[in-house]
């Protein structure tokens, strides 16, 4: 699937003052820069979901781990608000799970077709302007920290889906928000916090086995 999506995050600004730059060649770069030297990222997310009359919150962990060259990443997102789920991926199958539904659906990572899935690029060989189209500065849309700057552009493996994504970048050069235009108007946006990069994660983060009790189904992971 895609690089382009370094990363969905807001977090606190460094007591020193970074100047960031204000050439989208620049800091996309200095992104692609950043991610491709990461084997490891943990953060904590929240992912704000509007459409059909729908808006919800959702918090929860995050981990990403390299898996190797043009290959999926490994990727766990484990949500604890406001229900517990858990959408999970070891580079090869990819699993969403509802405890309290008692339910796991699988499918295969590389015929995964959802909006989170193109994080587990984060850490390979990211290039945001080859996988993001018309990639521009976005300046009538205002950041949410003071000092970061809004990218826009379009994913090309999932323009049949996607009219637009905004990428907030810090001045570290961290992905710290997504905001996801889909064509149906639906918005999903994800905002990461206090982020830790190439700490030690266990590979078991990124296994999953059904409870003794709970149906497996075959397909798409859901929302």
């Amino acid at each position: 699937m895609i690089a382009f999506f370094a990363a969905v995050l807001v977090v606190m600004l460094p007591s020193k003052p970074v100047v960031i730059a204000r050439d989208v060649h620049a800091i996309a770069a200095a992104v692609d820069q950043h991610y491709n030297h990461l084997r490891s990222l943990q953060a904590q997310f929240t992912e704000i979901y509007r459409g059909s009359g729908i808006e919800r919150a959702e918090s929860g962990t995050l981990w990403l781990a390299k898996a190797g060259l043009k290959k999926p990443g490994k990727m766990r997102w484990e949500y604890r608000s406001p229900r517990e789920k858990l959408f999970v991926s070891d580079g090869k199958n990819a699993w969403f799970y509802v405890p309290e539904e008692r339910q796991a659906r699988r499918t295969e990572a590389r015929k995964l077709d959802d909006i989170r899935s193109p994080l587990a690029f984060l850490l390979g060989k990211s290039k945001l302007e080859k996988e993001l189209q018309g990639l521009s500065l976005a300046p009538d849309v205002a950041p949410i920290t003071a000092g970061d700057v809004v990218l826009r552009g379009v994913p090309q493996a999932m323009a049949q889906r996607i009219s637009e994504i905004l990428l907030e970048i810090d001045p570290l050069h961290r992905i710290v928000r997504i905001v996801i235009d889909e064509l149906d108007g639906s918005v999903t946006e994800y905002r990461f916090s206090d982020q830790k990069e190439d700490e030690a994660i266990s590979e078991g983060l990124f296994r999953f086995r059904p409870p003794p009790g709970t149906g497996t189904i075959e397909g798409d992971p859901g929302p």
